[in-house]
This record gives structure tokens, sequence and C-alpha cells, in this order.
């Protein structure tokens, strides 16, 4: 919404034109020999209407039995989302089986960061513990998402619940939000532990290049510990993402990662929906269904 995003893979929406965003739909004619009548596509950029025309060479042919015919995990889970979660953990995490590691999700009820634990506890992390914001979010996170546990930061002490249900200190950290919450993480962290910087989500509003500036506490701490911090772009490891969403298609299907969605039903909702998710008020991929 910027007219600079910060990023290279994203163009700012321009005003009088569609917005768009992530999509999954059905052919209905074709002119393009990519696609046929009544294929299932998806692309990065699907404008917010109920019919478009777009061109061949920006979707992306997908088989619904890869999901199940749960075609919104296209968006979610098993799609871009969940290729950050997963490659995120394995490029970034170094999480290693039998080593008794404790991972810290923060931003952990949303579509990535429910993912990036669960990955986080199948790959070997003993412990999986979110910051979300809301006690239903904390909930869904340890009853549908296997989570140790959970911290809401709108009502609890996080230093204080951190030290409790981290006994052990803090190895892995999948950031999804910045600023005093991701402050509070890495002062708890361990040496030689790791920052998966996957999104800074309380800063993007606020006049400060991306990764955002750290304070020299911080920094300082970063340093003494040699904890990793390094910025993570899943579009950088496009190369592994057949076999990673091939992967995570298996463990949605064999219910060894389960999805949370927040689904809202018809076009005339999307603008409320896309507020209520700059709030928090989703759990899981906040998805508009525009028709069957």
């Amino acid at each position: 919404m910027n007219e600079d995003t910060g990023v290279g893979y994203v163009t700012p929406w321009q005003l009088s034109e569609c917005v768009d965003g992530g999509g999954v739909g059905v052919v209905e004619s074709s002119r393009c020999s990519a696609c046929s009548e009544g294929d299932v596509v998806t692309s990065f950029n699907w404008p917010w209407q109920t019919k478009a025309v777009m061109k061949g060479s920006a979707l992306q042919k997908v088989d619904p039995q890869v999901v199940d015919g749960h075609l919104s995990y296209f968006l979610g889970a098993v799609g871009i989302t969940g290729l950050t979660a997963l490659l995120g953990v394995r490029e970034k995490g170094n999480v290693t089986k039998g080593a008794n590691q404790t991972m810290v999700v923060s931003g952990a009820a949303g579509a990535c960061g429910s993912v990036a634990g669960q990955i986080g506890r199948l790959d070997g992390c003993v412990r999986a513990v979110g910051i979300c914001g809301s006690e239903e979010k904390c909930r869904a996170l340890v009853d549908d998402c296997g989570f140790s546990a959970a911290i809401n930061y709108r009502k609890e002490d996080i230093p204080v619940k951190l030290q409790e249900l981290c006994p052990d200190g803090i190895d892995v950290y999948f950031d999804n939000v910045g600023g005093g919450i991701s402050d509070t993480v890495i002062a708890q962290m361990n040496n030689n532990s790791h920052v998966i910087l996957c999104g800074q989500i309380s800063q993007y509003n606020k006049d400060v290049p991306y990764p955002p500036p750290l304070s020299e506490e911080i920094q300082e701490t970063l340093r003494r510990n040699n904890i990793t911090r390094e910025r993570f772009t899943v579009l950088n490891y496009m190369n592994k993402a057949d076999a990673a969403l091939c992967e995570l298609s298996q463990l949605v299907k064999s219910g060894h990662i389960n999805v949370l969605e927040t689904v809202v039903e018809g076009i005339e909702k999307m603008g409320d929906a896309f507020c209520s998710m700059m709030k928090g008020g989703n759990i899981g991929k906040q998805i508009i269904k525009i028709s069957e």
C-alpha cells in the first residue's frame, strides 16, 4: 500500500486499478496453449474480481488432488506460505534431531507461523512455543497444531512466560513481527542460536528501511551470543519449491500438519476481511471464498 513496498517482488497497488493478491480458480475458457477449460490455476497477482481475463504466463496450473480438493490450501500451507515456513526453518533454523532444541514463533497463529511451528516439531525441536494475540489463538496452536505452549502477548508478561516455558533457553526463533516482542525473545536466546527473519509486521508502517534497524543493546546481544539473524526470502529458494510442495502436500494429507484457515464468503466482504486480518482477526490463512 506504500509507494515503495521495500521489496522487489511486490509492486504497490495503484489508485483506480483493481487490487490483487494470491488467488486460485478455474479456467472457464482459454486462448492459451498452457491452460485449458476446467484447469485449476493459481497466481500471486490474482485480481479481486469474480471473473478476470489473465495472461497464461501469469498462471500456474495445479492439481486439486495434491490438496484433497481443498483449493484454498494452494494459497497457504501447500503454497507460497507453506514454502516460506518449511524452507525458512530448513535453510535458516539449523534444527537438529536429538539436540533438545526449543523454537519460538511470533505471529504464530498466522498462516506462516502456524506451519513453521509444526515443521519445527516434526524436524526435531522438543518444544515449540507460539506468541499470538488472543486466548482463542493460543488454544488453536496447542490443541490443533501441536505447539507445546502459547503466549497471549496482549495479556501475559512475555519475558516471564518465556522463562517459564523455555527453561533451557531458545535455540530457534521464527520471527514474523519484529519490534519489542522480538527484542524480548532475542534477549533469552542461547549461544549459537538462530533467528529466522521472515517478517517484521509491527514495523511496516514506520519510516524505516527493511529489515528495520535494531537497538545497540540487541545488536550487542546478537554479537555476544553468536546468534545468526539473516533475512529470509522464499523466492531465493524456488529451485527447492517442487520438492518442498510435494512434502507439504504429504504432511497435510497425512495429518502431520494441521491447516488453520479463516474463511469469509462473498467478494463484498473482501475489504472487511482484509482490515480484520491487519488487526489480527484471522486464525491461520485469511481466505475469501468468491464462488464454488
